[in-house]
């Protein structure tokens, strides 16, 4: 108790500025810590534009018309100008080199089907560019919508399988780790017959069963069979946080099991689950391509990264190299930033490195 008539002195600044940082979340420290890291801060703002880019592409306002043909076949970019008219008569003259594209290019058996196809598109016969800004393909399509529209089908069967697979190893994960057992031993025995099978070799026999392609089914079958390896990280960080003193804490004031798992632990082990759940998007948009080059993956009537690989091996053999660059430069800027902005993310959420602070 103060003496009578002394003044009370007010809080120094130090003191407040502990006490806010006491108070604050997890998630809000994290954002803070992430704001500050500034190729993370950037990488996220690619992401979010490739992002932007799909949804304006599943709205239609963008690349609506990928399978129109607006261009002469093969079309070159822009910046290098149309091609010579001796150039583009020889490649299409009947007389010219006889080249067997069956033997190099998967895809080539399904190439009159794509012309008979995109035909129903054109609705009305227009003057065809000799030049598009990234070139067009084979069939006069525009090469760059058809890089957006592929950055559509690829990055939501990666993200997407991603999460599927990150939500089922996580869960399978928590409850193998925390409550042990008989749960534990059957997660584990399951988890055993999952790795016993190669995962690509799963993956193309489960794609072969089903004998259906489509954006669902891929989804579904990278998810189903890409969980594995979360579910044991997840398991491992669960055994490790559950025996100790902040969760024995929260257990002895009455938190419930859930409580404790998703409340406590969970926020602290969420940036490995983010690592490997970037490690799963890149993965799996690999995987895409795999499937949807050897004609298991998405259907003849959409585009991806996997089918514009497939046929830009044919058009490379060509000398048309356009198509391939745009597939590898729209994947390799979209995997690049993905990958840094969640290790960013990871770096913000690592409890190891809130001490330092």
């Amino acid at each position: 108790m103060s003496a009578p008539g002394s003044a009370v002195l007010p809080p120094s600044a130090s003191s407040l500025d502990d006490a806010q940082q006491k108070s604050e979340g997890v998630w809000h420290a994290a954002w803070r810590r992430f704001r500050g890291d500034r190729v993370g801060l950037w990488s996220l703002v690619v992401v979010v534009a490739f992002l932007l880019l799909i949804l304006l592409a599943s709205l239609g306002l963008v690349a609506k018309d990928w399978q129109r043909e607006v261009g002469v076949p093969n079309a070159q970019p822009t910046l290098l100008g149309p091609a010579p008219p001796q150039a583009a008569g020889a490649i299409e003259s009947p007389k010219g080199p006889n080249v067997d594209l069956s033997d190099i290019d998967p895809l080539a058996p399904r190439y009159k089907e794509w012309e008979e196809r995109a035909k129903k598109f054109q609705t009305e016969e227009r003057p065809k560019a000799q030049t598009l800004p990234m070139g067009g393909d084979r069939l006069g399509r525009d090469v760059l919508d058809k890089a957006i529209k592929g950055t559509q089908v690829s990055v939501f069967v990666g993200v997407l399988a991603a999460i599927v697979a990150t939500t089922l190893g996580t869960l399978l994960g928590a409850a193998g780790g925390f409550f042990g057992g008989k749960v534990g031993d059957f997660l584990e025995w399951l988890y055993n017959v999952i790795e016993a099978i190669p995962n690509i070799l799963l993956i193309f026999a489960i794609a072969a069963a089903l004998n259906q392609r489509g954006v669902t089914n891929v989804v579904l079958i990278l998810g189903l069979t890409g969980w594995a390896g979360m579910y044991r990280q997840v398991r491992a960080e669960f055994i490790k946080h559950s025996g100790r003193e902040y969760v024995r804490a929260a257990e002895a004031i009455g938190a419930s099991a859930g409580s404790r798992m998703f409340r406590h632990i969970l926020p602290n082990v969420s940036h490995v689950i983010l690592v490997r759940m970037s490690l799963l998007v890149v993965g799996f948009i690999k995987a895409e391509v795999i499937l949807s080059y050897l004609g298991l993956g998405v259907p003849v009537d959409q585009v991806s990264w996997g089918t514009m690989l497939a046929e830009a091996q044919s058009e490379l053999i060509l000398g048309y190299w356009w198509q391939l660059a745009a597939a590898t430069v729209f994947m390799a800027v979209f995997v690049t930033a993905f990958s840094l902005a969640a290790d960013a993310l990871r770096d913000a959420l690592d409890p190891k490195l809130r001490g330092l602070e």
